[in-house]
């Protein structure tokens, strides 16, 4: 969580053998509570994904640098679905951002109204510069498409596919079931929605890769080593391809 107060962040931990912990931390010595460090440690369910501390609560996802784009992925499920769809073939902050930048230039963020919209009006809302994506009119209608299975199947509340999934498996269906989402795509969101957003019902973890997603990046940091990471991955397929 973000700011000051008596809540202090609750961490997440993977210990070598698998298993989860959970340390809830108090505020720190010479804080405005005056509490000193405590923390305790409980064993949960085992997990398959890569070791990693993180917070399990946020109000914003790091991924573009720009605090209102960051703040809308969280606050709006549908401005995140729809970062997710973008997300091919430009950079992540490109990607993360256009939820916010489509938001303004049409007025906010409904499923329904997008579904219904006219494709030419869409089209050319994608491709008005600076166009939201390399490939707008692609996306436009790929947006469009993933609008209007949120209507036809969640009434256009892209929350419930988590909310009313029964577990981690369930979860990880209803996504790959949304148009345009592939295997890292829902693993990438399971993650974000179970170590950052505190949003995914039990079993999540075992749909959760054993190498970084962007559930791991909570800061530039963690978003630079991701960025190398996929860098990396990118250039040993290209060598492997070309071998």
């Amino acid at each position: 969580m973000h700011g000051s107060g008596l809540l202090w962040p609750r961490l997440d931990l993977v210990r070598r053998d698998g298993t989860r912990a959970i340390r809830r931390t108090a505020a720190p010595s010479g804080s405005a509570t005056g509490t000193a460090l405590e923390s305790t440690l409980v064993d949960g369910p085992r997990a398959t994904y890569h070791p990693v501390m993180s917070m399990t609560t946020t109000d914003r996802l790091p991924f573009t640098g720009n605090d209102d784009a960051d703040r809308l992925l969280v606050s709006d499920p549908l401005a995140l679905l729809i970062g997710f769809s973008l997300d091919q073939q430009v950079p992540l902050q490109k990607a993360f951002s256009g939820p916010l930048e489509l938001s303004r230039r049409i007025g906010g963020l409904d499923a329904r109204r997008i579904a219904t919209m006219e494709p030419d009006v869409l089209d050319a809302v994608f491709r008005t510069p600076p166009a939201l994506h390399r490939f707008p009119s692609n996306m436009a209608k790929r947006v469009r498409d993933l609008c209007a299975y949120l209507v036809d199947r969640y009434d256009g509340d892209a929350a419930r596919i988590w909310r009313e999934a029964k577990d981690g498996a369930d979860l990880h269906a209803r996504l790959l079931d949304l148009p345009g989402f592939g295997p890292m795509k829902a693993e990438a969101l399971v993650a974000i929605l179970g170590k950052q957003l505190g949003l995914a019902p039990t079993g999540w973890e075992r749909f959760v890769p054993d190498h970084m997603t962007l559930g791991d990046v909570d800061g530039p940091a963690a978003l630079r080593r991701y960025q190398d990471w996929k860098k990396g991955m990118k250039a040993a397929k290209r060598s492997t391809a070309g071998g």
